[in-house]
């Protein structure tokens, strides 16, 4: 496996145990469908809440949070509605989250950016 396989695997996990960490239930992880995949789904206690976990090494090449591009997000609002649609969920009960993970060597800095879409 390379380096940034590894390394979204493991920011992928850091997100998950935080959300875990604030109460929240992991529902899915990875869901895919034709449109694309969905990081993970969660609920918050209230809402269901599609999560995008960006992860970097370093934030050398910018934050994270900038890879979400309106495209990104009008995209993740879509594949929300999917997921909504296959687990007999109203879209309008379901929200994106944006995670921003940097590696600080041994474990992840967290910047959590709630409801882009």
């Amino acid at each position: 496996m390379n380096a940034h396989i590894s390394l979204g695997r493991r920011g992928e996990d850091a997100a998950a145990d935080y959300l875990v960490g604030l109460g929240w239930t992991i529902l899915d992880r990875n869901w895919r469908c034709r449109e694309g995949e969905l990081d993970i789904v969660a609920h918050d206690g209230r809402r269901h809440v599609v999560c995008e976990v960006k992860t970097r090494g370093s934030n050398r090449f910018g934050d994270p949070l900038e890879a979400i591009t309106a495209a990104k997000a009008a995209r993740l609002r879509r594949l929300a509605w999917r997921w909504a649609a296959a687990h007999g969920v109203s879209g309008t009960l379901v929200r994106v989250d944006v995670l921003g993970l940097i590696s600080d060597g041994e474990g992840f800095l967290v910047d959590h950016l709630p409801e882009v879409c």
